[in-house]
Formats: C-alpha cells, structure tokens, sequence
C-alpha cells in the first residue's frame, strides 16, 4: 500500500560544481605534525597516553569517536599518525566527517557557509560531492561498510589531496573506519542519486563492525573527540551488545578508561551525574561515557578546550609515551 502523502521530487535540483563554491577551509589551514599549536596542557593527559599503549601492547580496543569539527580543526595529519604508530584500532565518525573528509582529499578544500548558500537554495547541492553515495552504493552491492568503501576508494582515487584523508589512511592501515550517519542529517541526502537503503544498510554494517570493536574493549580506551550526540548514543547501544554476549559467556567488559574531549564546562565532579533539572544533564557524553558506563569497574576522564589543541596536546604526550 503506498503512502497517502506526497514526496519531494528530487529531478528539480540544480546541482553546482564545486568549483562555484566559496570554501571556509583550504587545505592550508591543516596542521603539519611540526606545527605549533594553541597551548593545552592536563594532568591526565599522560595517563591517556599511557593507557593507550598498555592497551595497545595487550590488544585491547583503542577507539577514536570523533564529531567532524574535529576534521575541521586541521588535526589530520595528527589522527593519521596515530594510526600509522597502531595506536589506534577503530575509528568512528559521523556523516558529515566523512563528506568533509572526501572534500579535502578530492580538491583540498572544504565547509561551505550555511548563512550563505542556504538564502539561495544551494547549500549542499554540489556536484562532486554526490559521488559519496555512488559510493555507498557500491559498498551495499560489494556488502562492504560505508567507511570502508569511501577509504578503499579514496586511497585509490588519486585525486592529489589523499595524504590528509583519515578515511583512506585507515584503509592502508586495515584499521576499521565506520560512519554512523542519520537520515536526513547529511548534505547527500539532498542529492538525486542518494538511496536511502544503500545509506541504511552499509552504516548499519558499519554499527555492527564497531560492536565487535566494543567486545574488545576490556582493559582498552575509548576516546570521545567533539561528538555530543553521535558518540555517546552509538558507543551505548554497542556496549550493551558486547556485555550481553560476554555475560553469556562468563567475560567481562567492565574495566577500561573513557576519555571524553570537547568544549562544553562540566561543573562539578565529573564522576557524578548531574540531577535532571540542570541543563548539564543532558550533555550526553557526561552522563553516559563519564558516569553510567564505568560505574562497575572503570575509569573516566573530561578535557576541556579546543580540539585544535587538545588532539595535538594527546599526540605529544603518545609519542614521548
């Protein structure tokens, strides 16, 4: 039975090229590992640090979830070498680090002004771009994940900006990328060519791949970069997948560290909940990396500042670890 309400008619877009595209961000702005960055400095950084190569000695999890500010820090180069040390085992983005992430490597250059193109109907309607969901296509055909199919192709694409590609430099790493995208969230869903299948399916398989990353996670470190809602939601409901299977089989996932990374100030004992009638409540990474999830066994940690500094803070402090 078809749906009584009319759809969107997607054949009247008109798409751009890039190329009209004025970018906020060229591929200037990403820092070099030499680069001197904004000063951050924490106690616990080195602790981070240390437990991320414990873990890594022990083959324990090391998980990355990022939001895409974090890409639009200019910390590229810094994440990729993180994982070229095999400091890190997974990677978890939303849809939008993987579209800013396929733009900088395509021409070397990113983010469009949402003030500016949204008067004028054109933000997000940008040709190159769509190719992504050929992409996620491809993937749904090939049974690959949606991180996965970007990085391979990237990493084969020699569009002349890949060295600063996380989803293509986790590929040659054979290191699992995913993408947790949302329906209606991302500038591909605009596009004529996206299906919204292929989109369900392949960042489904992605969620799956991250689960049995989170089966890992027992004396391991899961980093939260910038991801308010993203991180927090996806990390939970593959915790409680890894810990039924463990419960059934006699393990445990209960002893790792949780680090979360972002802007927003945590009043108070981080290790507490705050009640339901403060605002701070409903930032989910507190109430659900620092608090809920370790409260049998493990360990958390907030850091507060930019992540323009604070990656490269964590970079320095692993590589003198």
């Amino acid at each position: 039975m078809p749906s009584r309400y009319e759809i969107f008619d997607r054949s009247r877009l008109k798409i751009h090229p890039l190329a009209q595209r004025t970018h906020d961000l060229e591929a200037s702005h990403w820092l070099q590992l030499s680069d001197e960055t904004p000063g951050f400095s924490h106690p616990d950084l080195a602790r981070i640090a240390e437990r991320l190569c414990v873990a890594k000695h022990a083959g324990a999890a090391r998980i990355l979830m990022m939001g895409a500010h974090v890409l639009r820090a200019g910390v590229n180069r810094h994440i990729i070498d993180l994982l070229q040390r095999g400091l890190l085992s997974h990677i978890a983005m939303n849809g939008a680090g993987a579209i800013h992430d396929y733009e900088l490597a395509r021409i070397g250059a990113t983010t469009e002004s949402v003030a500016r193109y949204i008067r004028t109907g054109e933000f997000g309607l940008w040709y190159e771009t769509g190719e992504l969901n050929d992409w996620i296509g491809e993937a749904r055909v090939l049974r690959l994940g949606l991180g996965e199919n970007i990085g391979r192709r990237v990493a084969a694409s020699g569009y002349g900006h890949e060295e600063l590609s996380i989803c293509a430099a986790a590929w040659r790493a054979g290191v699992p990328l995913t993408v947790h995208a949302g329906i209606g969230y991302d500038i591909l869903h605009e596009h004529p060519n996206c299906d919204g299948a292929a989109v369900g399916e392949t960042s489904y398989r992605d969620f799956l791949i991250f689960a049995r990353s989170v089966e890992k996670l027992e004396g391991g470190v899961l980093v939260n970069f910038g991801s308010a809602v993203m991180g927090p939601e996806v990390y939970l409901k593959a915790l409680a997948m890894a810990r039924n299977v463990a419960h059934q089989e006699g393990r445990e996932v209960r002893r790792f560290t949780t680090a979360v990374f972002d802007i927003v100030p945590i009043r108070g004992d981080i290790r507490a909940e705050l009640g339901k009638s403060d605002p701070g409540y409903y930032f989910r990474p507190h109430k659900t990396m620092l608090v809920r999830t370790v409260a049998d066994g493990g360990e958390s940690f907030y850091f507060c500042g930019d992540h323009r500094a604070t990656f490269p803070a964590l970079w320095r402090s692993l590589t003198r670890a």
